[in-house]
């Protein structure tokens, strides 16, 4: 059925509203940086954005209550309802839009978190939410460059091994993209292409389950296509676990508004990571822990998880006889590394984003359709990008401190249990948690 376009869901007025708030940080990665802004300038960036904020929340009162500000000035909203009527949807539509209309009137030269009072601390902290660690700019920009030199180093060679022998692995992996046997049909045909491969995966996926875990569940879980009118700037692909009570299914939304954004070499990796052993599988643990454990989600954890899902594929045996196959999964690998380069060249290092979506094509070979959005993301959610890569190292490194601790009585089954039964936790939690295996398996 089709929406009128006058109207305003409440999706895309909160996606409006957080567009809008991240007019401070977008121009960090403006071409030609300006120098910081007079206090007036960015008085009234400030003053805008809020009043756009107070725009939406007058609309949308229930709003105030979830987030929490529903007091003092604020507190007869709690006694208000949005009006969900066709007019009403109709009004904050014509809000929104007039919102946008002023910011993006607005001269935005020279504003960031980099020129304002105390912007550097601001980026640590934003690493420091994001990753759970107390790592430094420096120190996560060059984990990203030894991360992607041991990666590169495996993929040389299988490259070399399949007939890629000249130039930089980057190059290689561009000309291997437009190579006709990994892509998928264009149009309808294409994206049912894409959807029997994915079912195909994961098929074959859930029978390897045993091998990796003790606890196996049974995700309640289904693959759906984006709607089209999400997938202009939606990532190629996400997912997450269902409902507490089973009535919703997971779901693996996969972005089909060109069949140019995935690959045969790359999509069963992708198939992993949001679905099984990654995010929908790892939420399913979730499901019988107290309320407050579900709700709870730390982004290290999280995609840490879903980067070691990918490796846990690998290691079962996912590209035995695919050599292509595992390309796709270390180049997924290495773009995780490529992001903690980008990320904090961009906000410590003061990259453009010209920069930014250069490096992932040329040093990484990856789809510049792909990679624009997201070094657009990392411009407005500083530091949100690192958490994937520290997570997966870290799990890593946890993995052999048990297998170095624990010797012929090590069991990947038990470790990999261990992980996820502990729950979504910071990345000190983890390593507690992968403490006390250790030692109650000692003590056997």
């Amino acid at each position: 059925m089709s929406r009128d376009p006058d109207l305003l869901s409440r999706r895309d007025a909160i996606r409006a509203l957080a567009s809008a708030a991240a007019l401070p940080l977008v121009s960090a990665c403006a071409h030609d940086r300006a120098p910081a802004p007079p206090a007036t300038h960015e008085a009234g960036a400030l003053a805008l954005l809020d009043g756009c904020a107070d725009n939406l929340i007058r609309l949308l009162p229930e709003s105030a209550t979830s987030l929490g500000i529903d007091t003092g000035a604020r507190a007869a909203l709690r006694s208000q309802l949005a009006d969900r009527s066709a007019e009403g949807q109709q009004r904050v539509a014509r809000q929104v839009r007039a919102d946008l209309e002023r910011v993006n009137a607005f001269n935005t030269s020279g504003l960031s978190h980099a020129t304002r009072p105390h912007g550097e601390e601001f980026y640590r902290w934003a690493l420091k939410a994001s990753t759970t660690t107390n790592m430094s700019p420096d120190e996560v920009h060059e984990m990203g460059q030894s991360e992607l030199r041991r990666l590169h180093a495996r993929m040389d060679a299988i490259l070399k091994e399949i007939g890629y022998t000249q130039g930089t692995v980057g190059e290689r992996m561009k000309v291997l993209a437009k190579d006709p046997r990994y892509k998928f049909s264009e149009g309808d045909k294409g994206r049912a292409e894409i959807m029997a491969f994915i079912d195909n995966r994961l098929d074959w996926i859930r029978a390897q389950m045993p091998r990796a875990f003790n606890k196996v569940v049974k995700p309640n879980m289904e693959v759906k296509r984006l709607p089209p009118e999400e997938e202009p700037g939606a990532p190629g692909a996400y997912g997450g676990a269902g409902s507490i009570d089973g009535k919703i299914p997971g779901r693996f939304w996969i972005n089909l508004r060109t069949t140019n954004l995935h690959s045969k070499y790359s999509l069963a990796d992708l198939a992993f990571h949001e679905a099984i052993p990654g995010h929908i599988w790892q939420g399913e643990y979730t499901h019988e822990m107290p309320l407050i454990r579900q709700v709870l989600s730390f982004n290290a954890y999280s995609e840490g998880w879903g980067l070691y899902a990918e490796q846990l594929a690998d290691e079962l045996g996912a590209y035995e006889n695919d050599r292509v196959g595992r390309l796709g999964y270390l180049q997924s690998i290495a773009f995780r590394a490529c992001r903690l380069v980008v990320d904090t060249g961009i906000h410590a290092k003061r990259w453009t984003r010209e920069q930014g979506v250069k490096f992932f094509v040329d040093v990484n070979g990856s789809n510049p359709e792909e990679v624009a959005s997201e070094v657009d993301r990392y411009c407005s959610w500083p530091g949100q990008a690192c958490g994937y890569k520290v997570g997966h190292s870290e799990i890593n490194r946890q993995r052999q401190k048990a297998t170095t601790a624990l010797g012929p009585r090590f069991d990947l089954k038990a470790f990999n249990d261990t992980v996820v039964l502990g729950g979504n936790v910071p990345l000190d939690v983890l390593a507690r948690n992968v403490d006390e295996h250790i030692r109650t398996t000692s003590a056997i």
